[in-house]
Formats: C-alpha cells, sequence, structure tokens
C-alpha cells in the first residue's frame, strides 16, 4: 500500500506530538470496538472502482440503506465512467430520486467521470490529489475510496469519526482535515483504515449524536464524555 503523505490542510498547523500514553489509550480503544464489532466492514454495496466513487458521493448526507436501494439500477444502466460521462445529469435522476440532494449529486457524478475518462483513461484516481481534483468529491470522499480500493493509506472524517474521536479525547478539532490528522497521529498506519470503519460504526451502533446508548457501549470504563444510562 503506498504511503499517504498529508495534505497541506492537515499540515498547516502541525499539535503536539501525541504522548505515548495517548497513543497506547487509543490502540486499546480500537482494540475494544475490534472485539465488540468484529464484523464491521463498509455497509455500501459496489463492484468496480466507478462503482464505488458513485455509491461514496450520492452517500452524502444521505443513509447507505437508501443509497443501496438506488445503485443497483444505475450502476446496470451505466456500466463505467465513459456511460456516466456521455450522459446528462437528468438521466441519472430516475435513479437517485430518493437519494437526497439528487440533483446536485448527479450533476457531480457526471462532471467526476467526464475528468475520469479525460485524464485517467476512464480509472478512478488512486491518489489523494487526483480524487479531490474531481468535481463532487472532497476529502472525506476522497479518503473513503482510497482505503477502499486499497490504494493508500487514509483515515477519513464523517460525522460519526469527528464525533467519537472528540468524545473520547482523541482531538479536539471540529475542521474533518484536523482531526484526521490527530486521529493518524496515535494510530499506526496499517490500522487507519479498520479505525474509520469502527469508529463509523460504533457511531452508528451505539454512540449516536442525540441518544448515546452509554450502557451498552464497550468503551465506557474509560469514556471521558457524560454518560447516559
Amino acid at each position: 500500500m503506498a504511503r499517504m503523505l498529508p495534505s497541506r490542510r492537515m499540515a498547516a498547523r502541525r499539535p503536539p506530538r501525541p504522548s505515548t500514553a495517548l497513543r497506547a489509550r487509543a490502540v486499546e480503544i480500537l482494540d475494544r470496538l475490534e472485539r465488540a464489532m468484529p464484523d464491521v466492514r463498509i455497509a455500501l454495496h459496489y463492484g468496480s472502482d466507478v462503482d464505488l466513487l458513485v455509491a461514496v458521493i450520492l452517500s452524502a448526507q444521505s443513509t447507505d440503506v437508501g443509497v443501496n436501494r438506488a445503485t443497483p439500477a444505475l450502476f446496470a444502466a451505466f456500466a463505467d465512467a465513459a456511460a456516466y460521462a456521455r450522459a446528462r445529469p437528468e438521466e441519472l435522476w430516475p435513479f437517485v430520486q430518493r437519494v437526497g440532494l439528487y440533483r446536485n449529486k448527479s450533476k457531480a457524478i457526471v462532471a467526476a467521470m467526464k475528468a475520469i475518462v479525460r485524464d485517467h483513461d476512464g480509472h478512478v484516481p488512486r491518489t489523494r490529489e487526483g480524487l479531490e481534483a474531481l468535481p463532487g468529491v472532497g476529502p472525506k470522499t476522497a479518503g473513503v475510496v482510497l482505503v477502499h480500493l486499497g490504494a493508500a493509506a487514509a483515515f477519513p472524517v464523517d460525522t460519526h469519526v469527528g464525533r467519537i474521536a472528540r468524545r473520547l479525547g482523541l482531538t479536539r478539532e471540529e475542521n474533518p482535515d484536523r482531526v484526521e490528522r490527530d486521529l493518524r497521529a496515535v494510530y499506526p498506519e496499517a490500522r487507519w483504515a479498520k479505525g474509520h470503519q469502527l469508529f463509523v460504526w460504533h457511531g452508528r451502533r451505539v454512540c449516536s449524536a442525540r441518544n448515546p446508548q452509554c450502557p451498552a457501549c464497550a468503551l465506557r470504563a474509560d469514556c471521558p464524555y457524560p454518560q447516559t444510562g
């Protein structure tokens, strides 16, 4: 796996090096989560690298369940980047109209695929810089795609990951780039991809934004967040 260098956004404001104790505690957190959820993996369904990118774009501010309902017919109708690139955004609407923000997402998908065909011979780029240069692809989307293509190391930060990291005292940052920077500092690179998935699923299943299920939490004994129940 190619080593992922931090983006300029992450490097612009470097925090103090995390202590040995914090790094050890962070690793123990992942160990406990992995014992509690050994089956976690990406919830989105996809076949190709193009399918993965489309599904991740569609998943922004939408549920994975809703995306998975929409994508089988969409993927059958648009088999590769060239098929999307030839389409007008409105041609995607019948397939994705139940996904939130579907008009903007359809426009972004078509524009991204045009760039992929033009600049990358129809293949999804496998670098953060190449992905983030595509229309509609930000750091979180790029990180998720890189991780699941096995192309580079990243610790993508969505709302779940950011919330869990702050509640556990692993970061004080709100900006996703800086949260990722802090998480990458406390975890070995080999655990970034699985750590992302564990934090996402812990946020969905247990540590929700409004009603955390603290009595059921595998981290309850070592969580500084005010607990419920």
